[in-house]
């Protein structure tokens, strides 16, 4: 995702030898008369303006958060490329045996952990241009409400789905951006023109076909000690895609902050319920004991 050379916003993927966001096209034609006075203009901030808020946004927050974890996780274990189960594991990963029997707080700090160099590389390259558009479409706010959110309704999804294994990474809260990013879009939460949100759907669809794909294809044809967890993606995903669209249809603007509360806190409490439902359901196979609890998950007596 290239920036535009006049005003410094991301353009989409997708996008090859682009100079112009579509704010600019449209200013610049609206300047030599080749549009009407009355036409829509995109309501995207300009990048100035944004920075006067603050010189740090969320997302370079969570980016740093992400690295220092990454870099702790290193000198735990004095590993960079493949930590050990056993690092991931002190540091909060997400793991049945242990997120089931009581230690909820893992479906939140598993969201900060990664595999190895490769996996933070990858999650943070799409977090840093998806949680600058996401942030500055909804705001700090909103946008670290659907981050934290999704993050742990796939944290939830992945335990339900696969609790005998390791889940970390940051790929479900960035699936549930993109899925709020794709419902608002679609549904007209902002008044972009389609001509302009075209080019930033059909990046964020290829982005997330070509991640579940390769995520199957990986576990399927094997990748060593790191696997792909598609639950986690797809629990963020579908998250993200209700939480975008009840913004979009009942709350679109930012300064009816009562009603895009609401909405946050509907989403939340169905993710709340979601994990009761998963931690009565799976919580059974290690109640005893985590370790019996996952010789029986795997049928050993």
């Amino acid at each position: 995702m290239a920036n535009c050379v006049q005003c410094g916003r991301k353009l989409p993927g997708l996008t090859f030898g682009k100079k112009l966001c579509q704010w600019c096209m449209q200013h610049e034609a609206a300047k030599r008369g080749e549009i009407a006075e009355d036409a829509r203009q995109p309501v995207v901030a300009a990048p100035w303006i944004r920075r006067r808020e603050s010189s740090i946004s969320l997302t370079q927050i969570l980016f740093g958060a992400n690295v220092a974890v990454f870099l702790a996780m290193a000198l735990a274990s004095g590993a960079v490329i493949d930590f050990p189960g056993r690092t991931m594991l002190a540091l909060g990963a997400n793991y049945g045996p242990y997120t089931l029997t009581g230690q909820y707080w893992r479906l939140f700090t598993y969201m900060f952990l990664h595999q190895g160099l490769v996996h933070i590389a990858f999650n943070m390259w799409c977090l840093w241009d998806l949680g600058a558009l996401a942030e500055s479409l909804y705001g700090r706010r909103s946008f670290a409400a659907i981050y934290l959110i999704t993050g742990v309704a796939g944290g939830i999804a992945s335990v339900g789905w696969n609790p005998g294994v390791f889940t970390v990474g940051a790929s479900g809260a960035i699936f549930g951006l993109a899925g709020a990013l794709l419902a608002s879009f679609y549904l007209g939460e902002f008044s972009l023109p389609s001509v302009a949100i075209r080019g930033t759907v059909t990046s964020l669809a290829f982005f997330i076909v070509i991640n579940i794909l390769f995520g199957a294809g990986l576990n399927i044809f094997g990748g060593g000690s790191f696997a792909v967890d598609n639950a986690a993606h797809i629990g963020g995903l579908v998250s993200g895609l209700i939480m975008g669209a009840l913004i979009a249809r009942i709350a679109p603007h930012r300064d009816a902050p009562a009603r895009r509360f609401a909405v946050i806190a509907a989403v939340a409490m169905l993710v709340l319920i979601s994990g009761l439902v998963v931690i009565q359901w799976r919580g059974a196979l290690f109640r005893v004991e985590p370790v019996l609890g996952l010789l029986n998950w795997f049928g050993i007596r």
